[in-house]
């Protein structure tokens, strides 16, 4: 356990995160290496597994990151008097625009984090995620009251599977382009509002 005072943890935390966060908007999940993450930081290697043990863990520590971030930003649509189907797809797509990284790692890489993180890490985490769906769920009470409880989980559900195919939906590859062209594959250039608000509005119906 690193020493110092809970503020300086957090600091330390949130460099290593800060960090892995950078080179994740260059390369895959697969290239990055705990010593590309140091070399990024003021920390060694080493000095890294005094706060993080892999780096599915570091990865972890990112998506709860996003998720809280996330639910900062559904926490705001319950101040709202009234909302209707379509505004309320509007909002809820809104809040996601800003969580471009939550989305990448939550399409490509939760299984990897899960099966290589510790347990109370993978608690952590899911402290977040169920936070984030304690406020969908207060949101899609108050704005959709005639749905019974089975429908309004229903739709949670849907809506929470939907993001893991948003990112895929916007972002390839130049090797993916290219094999899509090759194979007839027509493409649409669409933004995270535009998919995310076609899904949400389709499965709040």
């Amino acid at each position: 356990m690193p020493k110092g005072s809970p503020q300086l943890t957090a600091a330390r935390r949130e460099e290593i995160l800060s960090a892995c966060e950078r080179i994740y908007e260059g390369r895959s999940f697969s290239e990055i290496l705990l010593k590309d993450i140091a070399d990024e930081t003021s920390f060694t290697r080493t000095s890294i597994y005094n706060y993080f043990q892999s780096k599915e863990e570091i990865f972890l520590a990112l998506l709860e990151r996003e998720f809280k971030l996330w639910s900062d930003d559904l926490e705001s649509i319950l101040s709202q008097a009234s909302l209707s189907r379509s505004a309320l797809a509007d909002r809820l797509a809104k809040t996601l625009e800003p969580r471009k990284l939550m989305l990448k790692i939550y399409a490509l890489n939760l299984y990897d984090l899960a099966e290589n993180s510790r347990e109370e890490k993978l608690v952590e985490f899911n402290v977040a995620y169920g936070w984030s769906r304690m406020v969908m769920q207060d949101i899609i009470r108050r704005f959709l009251p005639g749905l019974t409880r089975d429908e309004r989980n229903d739709a949670i559900d849907a809506i929470y599977g939907s993001l893991c195919g948003i990112w895929p939906s916007i972002y390839y590859t130049e090797k993916q382009l290219l094999a899509m062209k090759r194979a007839g594959v027509a493409l649409r250039t669409r933004s995270i509002y535009q998919v995310a608000y076609a899904s949400i509005l389709r499965l709040l119906q």
